[in-house]
């Protein structure tokens, strides 16, 4: 939501981001926003998670995207990506590619794992977001009310794998996304992400302090737990994102049941984000490089 008195302001950029900052405040202190059903918040997203995960993007990982051209301009679209990195960061900077990147700027409607939210803060600021749980009710309504709609099949077998097993995709669990694309006939664009592996690399897990806290895994890295709060910032490793020629499923709408239809689907989408990560490796040999 713009406010016209902010595009005309006068002066220096300065002035003009004062007066923006102000005008922003004073539509959220008098709730003049909107939020969908989902608890969707687009201008906080926009103007405050956004910037923030911008830093990171651009200065820090110095992401590369290819293939947007595959990424619908506007309607329905599932996007399925390899999951990794300790923590979901490749999800935030898949976010951030999505709206920075493409010609439309949209946004990316994430699917969370149970675990984010039953987190109270966590889950609040996920909903904000653009974030809801990954089930397959919440999934077709979104993709059915024309919005992309990001997913990540191995869920935390992807994302507490060990360093030693990085860039092999892991098990797409019963193919749920691809049930919730085809009830839908909404086109699956698979994306390979290559970066996400080094920021956190996982040496260990200390299963009994996992199962004390009541997480999936507690990872050991080189700097975490060693350095405390230090070992949290992840290391600067060189990001590449492609997007995939999107895998068509209007012709398949009355197979959304066929167990069959569903396995072949999802283990094309894996063949063709582990062949893609193949090749963003060869084109990036350096982990750290420019």
């Amino acid at each position: 939501m713009s406010d016209p008195s902010v595009e005309d302001w006068p002066g220096d950029p300065w002035d003009q981001r004062v007066a923006s900052a102000l005008s922003f405040l004073r539509r959220r202190l008098s709730g003049q926003y909107e939020v969908d059903e989902f608890g969707f918040d687009p201008e906080l997203t926009d103007h405050v998670f956004y910037p923030i995960l911008r830093r990171l993007y651009r200065d820090w990982f110095r992401t590369e995207v290819f293939g947007l051209e595959h990424l619908p301009d506007d309607g329905a679209g599932l996007v399925v990506g390899n999951h990794s990195g300790t923590v979901a960061m490749d999800a935030l900077m898949l976010s951030i590619a999505v709206h920075d990147e493409h010609p439309k700027a949209r946004h990316l409607r994430l699917l969370g794992a149970d675990l984010v939210f039953r987190v109270p803060v966590l889950s609040e600021l996920t909903r904000k977001s653009g974030g809801t749980v990954a089930c397959n009710p919440d999934a077709e309504r979104l993709l059915r009310g024309g919005e992309l709609v990001g997913v990540f099949p191995e869920g935390f077998k992807g994302v507490g794998k060990h360093y030693r097993d990085r860039y092999k995709l892991q098990r797409f669990g019963r193919g749920g996304f691809v049930s919730a694309a085809l009830r839908t006939g909404t086109p699956i664009v698979p994306v390979a992400i290559v970066g996400a592996e080094e920021i956190y690399p996982i040496l260990g897990d200390l299963k009994p302090l996992a199962r004390l806290l009541k997480l999936p895994y507690f990872p050991v890295t080189p700097t975490f737990p060693w350095l405390g709060p230090l070992g949290l910032v992840p290391l600067p490793s060189k990001w590449l994102i492609e997007f995939c020629p999107p895998i068509p499923t209007a012709d398949l709408v009355d197979h959304a049941d066929d167990p069959m239809v569903i396995f072949n689907l999802a283990d094309q989408v894996r063949e063709t984000i582990q062949q893609t990560l193949h090749r963003l490796l060869e084109k990036r040999p350096d982990p750290f490089g420019r």
